[in-house]
């Protein structure tokens, strides 16, 4: 328990699991936890001086099986292991960590997605800016950035990183910038010091400076990179050789999504349950290193023209060329998750299953070469000159190892024959051990007449002979007695002896030859790590590019041309989500958008709820995101005049956890909107401002649209959904608002939504129809149908359309009431009602009093 306490005090925070034998154990504090989240039996042990602590326990082969569950459970697990052979050693067995395993940094298999990076974050914060880097130790790469907090923020939403480390004493600065979501932990301050981060990252990629690498100006930036450095020392990970370089986010290269839109535009997680996102739509890639890529393109999609049409081109390529896709997507199947293998060379932790796999994978690439170096492509041609099958490791791999080795040494045959005489001779002797065996079984019989005479083993004394008691008087004298049993006696002789140390001697100098001559080969395949991951990078990239190709194909998308125009024109677009969720038989109902900056360059759309209104703001947006990933898109016909950023507030949802309101979240994504408005943003705005009263929020829509028209450098393209009909007021006055409204058919008593756009405003908005389609009583129906009409008739008014700065006068604190107390019939019922003594009413007077006050109020 001292060793324990002592191993414990270097890392109080994380769970240890200490091995003892064949189990590991976790104590104390500890111990509850890990009983808690694994499901094991906690008990109790006396620990001297008659105190006790609490045990929680494992077999050690179980570790893949528990280690996931205490990660996933938020929980940083130190595995401290027995550092020496316990036979050699008298004394207490050394022990010590090996491994620090966090939620952001891991190798295990059993903890990470396959087809999800798992990002480790770095920030350094700096007054007003922020460096940031990211870094999956599972693959090897290593990215950095840095900017105003705004950027950080919407890089930590698309990278969704696992854990953020950043500089202890920023705990609140960063949550009150950043949010509660993430994983954090904290380092002391001289990791974050430019010098510290400087050494560590050019010793790490033994460099004088890092201006190969295109980062030396970031000066943030390189301090959060070397701090994750500094980690992976911490967590005792040291081998990094697949480390192999560190490159820019250039934020002038990506269209700016900050978390808001992630979250509305349901790129990657669906705000409601059960619903699908636009990944799992567009996501048919083979292999795991492209679906991780093709989340990185949905995060970030291009803004040149020229890398977007070259995807374009690829993507039209395999659509007209359906057998060379079908040729490429066989080959891809062969290839298992090539990045991370390579990483498990580079930190010693690949298997030689694994190894197999690596040389299968490397095989699959020869056709891949082949068929894009043929295909007449420009772009399929570059990947065919990048790509390496490195065959002179590959023909070593297929000549040392066995077709199908088991997952550890020691557990089969590894190695193939004719690798190693030595080997070789071993396996003569261990594995020919049953004939030799069955030699002196037979000879023995004939010598001594022992006819039920049997060779046995058993780790107490070895090889033995078995003899019936019946045969008893025959047995040899030069045969030593070992064993009595009920009926029968064993036996051990110099011969079985000699041959035991012999066949055991072979069996551990087996597994010891093995264990050398793979971890050569495994050294030998580490100098292919650099060649390996740019295979895995272009082969990602192919992958992707298919998968467009593919839902192109099912879905029916179109080609876009992408352009530097201002003009966003979409012919008969479609949502890429919802018309994957139709009903069978129901086709998904088109609409076409045209924005520029000149004449159309904000839409007010008004129209029902359920009419399509948000469906047709959030569809605009999605094929201008999938049209700059280089995605063919669910149109007819697109042009789209590259947009620098898409932002979006749709939809109202409290974050009542923070204690902010419905109406404070749709301001402060409101306000993060026209703070950061640029000539090339797209914005998609759905029912802002109804988080408070209908005056006040017309009045802010109103103000908000009017901003955004009138700005005095940016012509922002805007689509603007609401329920406020007050709002076509403004087409007459701002000479680039149009309306146009989602068109409804009443028949009798009930509405048929025909979801079309069409131009000019509508001002009915069928919200009751649809309580009474959602099964309302009958009564509320009929009662808010009176109300709707009074208040309309009551509450008509003119709204101004003047530019901005008379308009707050005019319109500031109206707050809309069902009843007007000025009204003095009103006043005057209430003042009755007021007067009343209910206790001593009787029902007679009551009836009275009521037929009174329907004379009053003129019933």
């Amino acid at each position: 328990m001292k060793q324990y306490y002592s191993v414990k005090s270097k890392h109080p925070d994380a769970v240890l699991l200490f091995r003892v034998g064949d189990f590991y154990e976790t104590f104390g504090e500890d111990a509850i936890k890990a009983a808690e989240i694994l499901g094991i039996t906690l008990t109790r042990r006396a620990n001297g001086s008659a105190s006790y602590v609490e045990l929680a326990g494992f077999p050690y082969h179980a570790l893949d099986t528990y280690l996931p569950k205490l990660v996933r459970a938020g929980q940083r697990v130190a595995i401290c292991e027995q550092l020496e052979d316990p036979k050699t050693t008298k004394k207490i067995v050394k022990r010590g960590i090996t491994e620090l395993v966090t939620p952001g940094v891991s190798i295990n298999d059993n903890i990470l997605e396959h087809r999800e990076n798992n990002f480790l974050a770095s920030l350094h914060i700096d007054k007003q800016m922020a460096g940031v880097a990211f870094l999956d130790i599972s693959t090897g790469e290593f990215m950095t950035a840095e900017g105003n907090f705004e950027y950080v923020d919407k890089l930590l939403n698309s990278f969704q990183p696992k854990e953020v480390l950043f500089q202890k004493g920023k705990e609140k600065l960063f949550k009150e910038t950043f949010g509660h979501n993430f994983y954090t932990y904290t380092l002391d301050d001289w990791v974050y010091t430019e010098d510290t981060a400087f050494d560590r990252l050019t010793r790490h990629f033994e460099t004088k400076t890092l201006k190969g690498f295109g980062v030396h100006g970031l000066q943030l930036g390189i301090i959060a990179s070397g701090a994750i450095l500094q980690y992976l020392d911490f967590t005792q990970h040291h081998q990094l050789k697949h480390i192999t370089g560190l490159s820019r986010i250039e934020e002038d290269r990506y269209v700016w999504l900050d978390r808001f839109t992630i979250r509305n535009l349901e790129l990657f997680s669906a705000i409601n349950e059960g619903a699908k996102t636009l990944v799992q739509v567009i996501d048919r890639t083979i292999s795991p290193m492209g679906a991780r890529l093709l989340k990185r393109w949905v995060a970030l999609p291009l803004k040149e023209i020229k890398r977007i049409n070259e995807r374009l081109d690829v993507v039209e390529h395999f659509v007209s060329h359906p057998g060379l896709k079908e040729e490429l997507e066989d080959s891809l199947r062969q290839i298992g998750d090539l990045e991370r293998i390579i990483s498990k060379v580079a930190t010693g932790r690949i298997n030689p299953r694994e190894v197999v796999h690596l040389k299968n994978s490397l095989a699959a690439i020869e056709p891949i070469k082949t068929a894009c170096d043929q295909s007449g492509n420009d772009s399929l041609q570059r990947y065919a000159e990048q790509l390496n099958p490195c065959t002179s490791i590959k023909e070593r791999i297929d000549k040392e190892l066995v077709p199908e080795p088991p997952t550890q040494i020691g557990k089969g045959r590894v190695l193939a024959d004719g690798i190693s005489e030595e080997l070789d001779e071993l396996r003569g002797i261990a594995f020919s051990g049953k004939d030799y065996l069955k030699k002196i079984v037979d000879r023995e019989i004939e010598r001594t007449g022992i006819t039920s005479l049997k060779i046995g083993f058993n780790n107490v004394f070895g090889y033995y002979i078995e003899v019936r008691n019946t045969h008893k008087d025959k047995v040899p004298p030069e045969w030593i007695r070992k064993q009595t049993l009920v009926s029968a006696e064993r036996y051990i002789t110099e011969e079985l002896k000699e041959y035991e140390t012999k066949i055991l001697g072979a069996e551990e100098r087996i597994l010891e030859l093995e264990s050398k001559l793979f971890s050569d080969l495994v050294f030998s395949i580490s100098d292919y790590i650099q060649a390996i991951q740019l295979d895995a990078v272009i082969l990602a990239r192919i992958d992707c590019l298919l998968s467009f190709g593919t839902i192109a194909e099912e879905n029916n998308y179109k080609r876009p041309e992408v352009n530097d125009s201002m003009i966003i024109d979409i012919k008969d677009g479609r949502h890429p989500v919802i018309e994957q969720q139709l009903p069978i038989g129901e086709s998904y109902i088109t609409n076409d958008v045209y924005l520029d900056n000149d004449e159309q360059q904000v839409i007010i759309i008004t129209g029902p709820n359920m009419a399509g209104k948000s469906a047709l703001l959030r569809q605009t947006a999605l094929i201008v995101l999938m049209s700059q990933m280089g995605s063919f898109v669910p149109a007819e016909a697109a042009k789209i005049g590259f947009v620098d950023k898409i932002f979006t507030r749709v939809g109202a949802s409290d974050n009542i956890s923070l204690g902010e309101s419905t109406f404070m979240v749709e301001m402060n994504e409101a306000a993060s909107i026209l703070n950061n408005l640029s000539e090339r943003s797209l914005i998609l705005l759905d029912e802002l401002g109804r988080g408070t009263s209908t005056y006040d929020g017309i009045s802010i829509a109103w103000s908000i649209v009017e901003y955004i028209h009138e700005h005095p450098k940016f012509r922002a393209k805007t689509l603007f959904a609401t329920h406020y009909h007050e709002l076509n007021e403004m087409e007459k006055s701002f000479n680039r608002v149009r309306n146009y409204n989602v068109t409804v058919k009443e028949v009798g008593n009930k509405v048929i939504f025909l979801r079309k756009l069409i131009r000019g405003g509508s001002n009915h908005s069928f919200g009751i129809h649809v309580a009474r389609m959602a099964g309302m009583p009958p009564s509320v129906v009929k009662r808010a149908d009176d109300i709707l009409k009074q208040l309309e008739e009551n509450n008509r008014k003119e709204y101004p359309a003047k530019p901005v700065g008379e308009i707050a006068g005019n319109r500031e604190g109206l707050q809309l009431s069902f009843f007007q107390l000025d009204d003095p019939v009103l006043k005057q019922i209430r003042d009755e009602i007021a007067s009343l003594d209910i206790n001593n009413l009787t029902p007679m007077e009551a009836l009275n009093k009521l037929n009174e006050i329907k004379k009053i109020a003129g019933q």
